[in-house]
Parts: C-alpha cells; sequence; structure tokens
C-alpha cells in the first residue's frame, strides 16, 4: 500500500511495480472511468515503455481502449485531455513517470474528466488492488496519436509574438522528457536557444533531473555565465522549472510574483512552503491569495474551487490558468516568463525591490512511511502546550503540517507525500531568528519521536 501516495502512486520498478502489481491498478482504475478511451503516455525511463504494457493490459480488461501517445512530458499528457483524436476526446489519462525521483523509481499520474485523480481515491484504488483475485484477459486496442507534435503547434499559435527576440536562452532537459518538444518550440519561434541534455535518457547520465536541487544545476550556471541572458531547467516529465538569471535562482514563489505582474487583480493560489513575501506583496498588489496544501493534485483542485488564475509551488510548480488549462506545465511556464523578458521586465531589478527576509532551502529529515505521520501528530500535541522557552507563537496554520508564525518569521514541518520524509522550511527578517527556529524545531521533531 505504500506506493499509493497522496497524488499519484509511485514505486520501485519490479519490487513494487511489476506486472502483477500494475495490471491490478489497470485493472481496478478501468472501473473508475466512465469513459471509453484512456490517453497514456509515459516518460524517458528505460522502463516507462514495459509498465506501459502491463498497465494498458489491465485497463483492456475492464473493457477501456487506448491511445498511445508515446514518451512526452507530463504537461503533453495534461494537454491530451483538451483534445479530440478523429472524433475521440479521452475520458481519462494516465502518465507514467518517477518524476525527479532516481532511475529505479516509477508511477503513475491520472486524470479523470480533467480532474486530478488523487487523496482518498488512490488509496481506495490501491485497497482493491489489494483484494483484487487474478484479473481477466481481454483484447487489447491500441491506437496511436501524435500529441505532442499538437502541443508544439499550439505553443507556436499562442507565443507567436515571441519571434525576434534578442535574448540568449539556455536550457537544461536533464535527459528527461522535456526534449521531445522543447527544441521544436524553440527553433519553431525563431529564438536564440541552447539546450544541453535534451536527448531522453532515462538513466540520466549526466544529472539527477530534479532542478530544485542546487547541486543538479552546475552545468546550466556555467553555460549561462558564458552565453546566455536567462536559463531554465526540467525536471525528470518537465512539470517543474528553475528559472536562472545571473543573479538569481528564482524559485516559484518569487515566479508568481513576477507572472503576476501583467494580471489584473488574480486570484492566486500558494502551497504552505511559500515566502510570507510573495503573500505580502500579492495582497498589496491588489491580488487574492489563497494558501494551500502542497502537491500538484491538491493545488489544481484547490484552483478549481477558488477560479484561481495562477498558482505555485516553492519547488517550481507552476499552474496557468490565465490563458490557458490550469494544470501544471515547466515549458509554458518558460514561455510565459520570456514574455515578461520581450516585455522590458529586468527580472532582477524587481526581484530588487522586494523585503529582504532570510530563508533555508527545504530541509529533509529521513523517517519512515507509517512514522511520519505519527510523529507529525505529536508535534501538533506539543504544540498545544510548547516548551516554555519556545519562541511565542502569534498563531498556526494546520492546512498542510503545521506552519507556526513568529513575530518576525515563520517555521514549517510537515510530512512528505511522496518520500518517507519531514520537510522543514525556515524564513525570518534576521538570520538569527532562521537559525532559532530550526534549533527548536528540530527539539520539537526530537521530542515528538522519543514520545512515539
Amino acid at each position: 500500500m505504500s506506493i499509493y501516495r497522496e497524488y499519484d502512486i509511485r514505486g520501485i520498478f519490479e519490487r513494487e511495480l511489476n506486472e502483477e502489481s500494475v495490471t491490478r491498478i489497470g485493472f481496478a482504475l478501468s472501473k473508475k472511468i466512465q469513459g471509453e478511451w484512456v490517453a497514456v503516455g509515459y516518460d524517458a525511463r528505460t522502463h516507462s515503455p514495459l509498465l506501459f504494457e502491463y498497465l494498458c493490459a489491465g485497463l483492456c480488461a475492464g473493457g477501456k481502449k487506448i491511445l498511445d501517445m508515446g514518451l512526452v512530458p507530463t504537461p503533453v499528457n495534461y494537454f491530451s485531455n483538451y483534445q479530440e483524436f478523429e472524433s475521440i476526446t479521452p475520458s481519462a489519462s494516465v502518465m507514467i513517470t518517477g518524476s525527479h525521483n532516481p532511475k529505479e523509481y516509477n508511477g503513475f499520474k491520472i486524470t479523470i474528466d480533467k480532474a486530478p485523480f488523487f487523496g482518498e481515491d488512490i488509496y481506495t484504488l490501491g485497497r482493491e488492488c489489494e483484494a483484487m483475485g487474478e484479473v481477466p484477459k481481454n483484447k487489447m486496442e491500441i491506437r496511436k496519436i501524435d500529441v505532442a507534435s499538437r502541443y508544439v503547434d499550439f505553443m507556436l499559435q499562442e507565443f507567436a509574438h515571441l519571434k525576434g527576440m534578442k535574448q540568449r536562452i539556455i536550457y537544461d532537459c536533464g535527459n528527461g522528457a522535456a526534449g521531445v518538444v522543447t527544441e521544436r518550440i524553440f527553433e519553431g519561434l525563431g529564438l536564440h536557444a541552447k539546450g544541453i541534455y535534451t536527448m531522453p535518457d532515462g538513466t540520466f547520465p549526466n544529472h539527477h533531473p530534479d532542478p530544485s536541487i542546487e547541486a543538479n544545476l552546475t552545468d546550466i550556471k556555467a553555460l549561462l555565465a558564458k552565453e546566455g541572458d536567462i536559463a531554465f531547467a526540467y525536471d525528470g516529465d518537465a512539470d517543474r522549472i528553475a528559472v536562472l538569471t545571473r543573479k538569481n535562482n528564482i524559485k516559484g514563489d518569487m515566479l508568481a510574483l513576477l507572472y503576476a505582474m501583467k494580471m489584473q487583480s488574480p486570484t492566486i493560489v500558494g502551497d504552505v512552503k511559500c515566502s510570507q513575501v510573495m503573500y505580502d506583496e500579492l495582497q498589496k498588489r491588489g491580488a487574492k491569495v489563497v494558501m494551500h496544501k502542497s502537491g500538484h493534485s491538491n493545488i489544481k483542485v484547490k484552483m478549481r474551487e477558488v477560479n484561481a488564475d495562477l498558482a505555485c509551488e516553492v519547488n517550481g510548480h507552476v499552474f496557468f490558468k490565465n490563458r490557458y488549462f490550469g494544470y501544471d506545465d515547466a515549458i509554458y511556464a518558460t514561455l510565459r516568463m520570456l514574455e515578461l523578458l520581450q516585455e522590458g521586465i529586468d527580472l532582477d531589478a524587481e526581484l530588487a525591490k522586494l523585503p529582504q527576509v532570510f530563508a533555508t532551502e527545504e530541509i529533509n529529515i529521513k523517517t519512515t512511511e507509517t512514522e511520519k505521520f505519527k510523529i507529525m501528530n505529536r508535534i501538533k500535541e506539543l504544540l498545544q502546550e510548547p516548551p516554555a522557552d519556545f519562541p511565542k507563537i502569534i498563531d498556526i496554520i494546520d492546512v498542510d503540517g503545521v506552519r507556526v508564525n513568529f513575530k518576525d518569521g515563520w517555521g514549517l514541518v510537515r510530512a512528505s507525500n511522496t518520500s518517507p520524509l519531514l520537510v522543514m522550511r525556515f524564513e525570518a527578517t534576521l538570520q538569527e531568528s532562521v537559525e532559532l527556529y530550526e534549533r527548536e524545531f528540530y527539539r520539537l521533531i526530537s521530542l515528538a519521536t522519543e514520545s512515539l
């Protein structure tokens, strides 16, 4: 059951995701889908095509037919839900991807009726798979579709005004799925773009495809310093982005501030890890801002609920409903950022205007899948009557873990929904306060762990 996560299914190939388990997932999933056709795509991992066969066997055993889009980025997979293929509109899509996880991992991101399939629905699916008997055999009907070309054409049409841009663009696909479409888009728009590691290769021979980790940006930073004006890096399935200038590595919350500059009174959703600067500045500019749980499925559902124009997570998921479909797409986010540059916006200058705060990166603490939630429950209890010398608490936001607000900053601890980790982040107007809050949260975790 550990492979069934809050917003997708994820596990290790063969050990957890094998012919039996994946065929069961396909068969159980077929019962959740009302329509006949399911669009399925996969990332660059070496075992993704094999998982495609297993999953389709299960879906077809349940009476579904398959639209095979082949190797594509996750945003292209999402895009398929809004397309018609020879009078066929998919009722659902499944993306086979391990995202930014190590190469032995893989998984499934599921969309049904244009909405994410997540949370209790995934846990219920898992229980049904565990209780399932033998999956029946059925004839497989699979039709190949070229969603990637249609996606490229859409971007070329939507961003035709970018033609003639003078800025020198550097981008890093990390040998992930982004390379299937990025080069075609940049060339089609006639941009001065130079890509590295654009060839999809599921062994990830150059670096791990996670642009939120600074060590994975070494090569693109070096190239940017020599030959570029702006740089973009993508994760393994291209739903997360890193935007780099020569001065800044712009995180997702600061990207939201920049994107919102060209929106009139937008509604914007941010996750609990976003800087307070983002929330405060957006409100000052007339935006309505909503803090919500981390996770791409959680964010997409909240966007629908509040009719948001834009959403972001610190780790680089950026979701546009303004002029787009409301899902996380790093390639689309790239083109929207190039629009800002074309309009003369100096990204570094805009960031320099913001109030200065000190913040940590995400801090990951290893634990187990079962203990992480027990520790979180105990931390919440401890915060009701914190140690006498604990910093004075202004208030606590418990939308996802606990985000504790202090006089000059905040601290967050939450259970990761994708890994056996606790995740912490801290921000304050003084570096000493950041260090104090971090020490005190470590003490909370230690007290919570000891009491289990």
